[in-house]
C-alpha cells in the first residue's frame, strides 16, 4: 500500500435490529484515519456487529444508517477483518493458510512476506503444520499473520489477541501496532487494559449506547506498566461499572 491518502476515516451512523429487538440506535462512530479506534463494552450490545457491517457480512438483522469512508474506493477493496475464531482451512498449513487472500485473487506468491510474519509471530518452526496440530494461541498467531498479510488500509479485529497467554498477547499487540502503523484499525475487546494500551481512541458501547470517555494522553502504544496506561485502564474500569 502506498501513501497515506489512501488511508480511510470511517463514519458509521444509524441503528441496527434483530427482529423487534433493538440492538443500537442513533450511533455516530468516527473511526479517524491512521489510528486504532478500540471498541469496548460488554457482550450482546453490537460491537462485532459493528465490525461485520463495516466487512460486509451477514448480520442476521436489519441496519438502517449509512458507511462512509473518505475516499472513493468500494469499502469492501479496503478492509481486512479478524474474527473472534481463527477460521483457517484444515487442510492447508499455516503457509498456505497465510497466503490464503492472495491464493484466491490469483496474485503472485509472496513467500518471502509470509514466511517474515509467520516468522514474527513465533511460528517459524511450524509454518508446515496444520490447524489441527497448533495449540489455540498458535492457531489465533496465524490468523493475526494472514491478517496482516493482506495489506489493507482499514482493519477490523475482534478480539484477535483473546485466546493468547499474557506475554504472548503484550508481544502480538506490539507486533500488530508496528506493522499496522499508519493504517485505521477498529479493535473490539472486552478488556480495558488491552484498550488503555493500543488505542488512540476508545469508544464504549452499552445498552444505554455509544460513549467517548476523555482519555487524553500520550499517544500508544503504551508500556503494560505505564502509569498513565493504568490510570486510564482504571477510568475505563469505571466507566464500564457505572
Amino acid at each position: 500500500m502506498k501513501g497515506r491518502d489512501l488511508v480511510p476515516q470511517l463514519r458509521i451512523r444509524g441503528g441496527f435490529r434483530h427482529g423487534d429487538a433493538i440492538l443500537f440506535e442513533g450511533l455516530d462512530l468516527v473511526l479517524e484515519a491512521g489510528q486504532w479506534t478500540c471498541l469496548l463494552g460488554p457482550s450482546g450490545v453490537g460491537k462485532s456487529t459493528l465490525l461485520r457491517l463495516v466487512a460486509g457480512l451477514d448480520t442476521g438483522g436489519e441496519f438502517d444508517g449509512s458507511i462512509e469512508s473518505t475516499n472513493s474506493r468500494p469499502l469492501r477493496e479496503q478492509v481486512s477483518y479478524m474474527a473472534q475464531s481463527d477460521l483457517l482451512l484444515p487442510w492447508l498449513n499455516v503457509r498456505a493458510n497465510v497466503m490464503l487472500g492472495s491464493t484466491l485473487r490469483g496474485e503472485v506468491r509472496m513467500l518471502e512476506r509470509a514466511d517474515q510474519l509467520i516468522g514474527e509471530v513465533g511460528l517459524g518452526m511450524h509454518a508446515e503444520k496444520r490447524p489441527h496440530e497448533l495449540s489455540g494461541g498458535m492457531r489465533q498467531r496465524a490468523a493475526l499473520a494472514r491478517t496482516l498479510m493482506e495489506d489493507k488500509p482499514l482493519l477490523l479485529l475482534d478480539e484477535p489477541f483473546s485466546a493468547l497467554d499474557a506475554r504472548t498477547r503484550s508481544e502480538m499487540q506490539e507486533l500488530a501496532f508496528e506493522v499496522l502503523m499508519d493504517r485505521t484499525v477498529m479493535l473490539v475487546t472486552h478488556d480495558p487494559s488491552e484498550a488503555a494500551r493500543i488505542a488512540h481512541r476508545v469508544y464504549l458501547l452499552t445498552e444505554t449506547g455509544l460513549h467517548q470517555p476523555d482519555l487524553t494522553g500520550r499517544p500508544p502504544i503504551r508500556a503494560f506498566d505505564d502509569p498513565e496506561a493504568l490510570d486510564i485502564q482504571s477510568r475505563l474500569f469505571s466507566a464500564l461499572r457505572s
